[in-house]
């Protein structure tokens, strides 16, 4: 009796995209597009929008689009975008997490760069930097950049690492490192945390370069210079806690 040759595929690896959204009706429709057309060979998307508490005509888009995402997760109210990121994770059934602004600062072109990391070396976390070489990088706020250093610089000294930018958005993490009961900020600071949990254990990590094309405040740019105190002290809390709890 003959053997059929049976060919044994590798199983994909879900990767959940986490995209929180507030008032973002120029640009949430585009941005999901281009998600959905960002396929990577071996991977699945899950595509998991938290429309939190929009006064704009965002829902209305989500609700009419919903080829374009795998979950909606309506906020009653706004609770600040750390919140919809803990609702997203809550909800996620990926093997890794990944975070999207809902606006096109962005491109999720860049997929490909990150989960390279992954594909060849297995990684645990990996960093978009839009400080390594990027294709391209529109001009942007001084201030801004000068603060990203900051926050940046500080993370490094307590942490002992040799990240270039901690606050792009495009920050990728294997989900079961992650203890969501970790989590207790709802607002910008919140990355600051999650990097914090994330680098204090035994993982390996790293960085590529991703294009960036920041918009103005004009434009609907939402975060502002003194976001920068939450972030700086919720560093330097979480250094002194996680090496209490050790």
């Amino acid at each position: 009796m003959r053997l059929k040759n049976t060919i044994l595929l590798k199983p994909l690896i879900t990767i959940s995209i986490i995209i929180p959204v507030f008032n973002e009706e120029k640009t949430i429709k585009q941005i999901l597009l281009s998600v959905k057309a960002s396929k990577v060979k071996l991977y699945d998307f899950e595509i998991i929008v938290v429309e939190d508490g929009s006064t704009d005509k965002t829902l209305d888009i989500l609700l009419s689009n919903p080829s374009l995402y795998s979950k909606l997760i309506q906020q009653k109210r706004n609770q600040g975008k750390g919140a919809a990121i803990r609702e997203g994770i809550l909800q996620a059934s990926g093997d890794y997490i990944l975070f999207q602004d809902a606006d096109l600062e962005y491109d999720p072109k860049d997929f490909q760069k990150l989960l390279l990391m992954v594909t060849k070396f297995d990684a645990d976390l990996i960093i978009g930097s839009r400080f390594i070489a990027p294709e391209f990088t529109r001009v942007y706020y001084f201030w801004h950049k000068i603060g990203n250093k900051v926050i940046t610089l500080l993370f490094n000294i307590i942490n002992n690492t040799t990240f270039t930018d901690i606050y792009s958005c495009y920050l990728l993490f294997k989900k079961d490192l992650l203890d969501i009961n970790d989590l207790k900020s709802n607002g910008w600071e919140q990355q600051a945390e999650i990097l914090s949990l994330l680098v204090s254990l035994n993982i390996k990590m790293f960085e590529v370069p991703i294009s960036y094309s920041g918009r103005t405040y004009g434009e609907g740019k939402k975060i502002r210079a003194h976001h920068i105190i939450a972030v700086i002290w919720m560093i330097i809390k979480k250094f002194f806690i996680i090496r209490v709890k050790r």
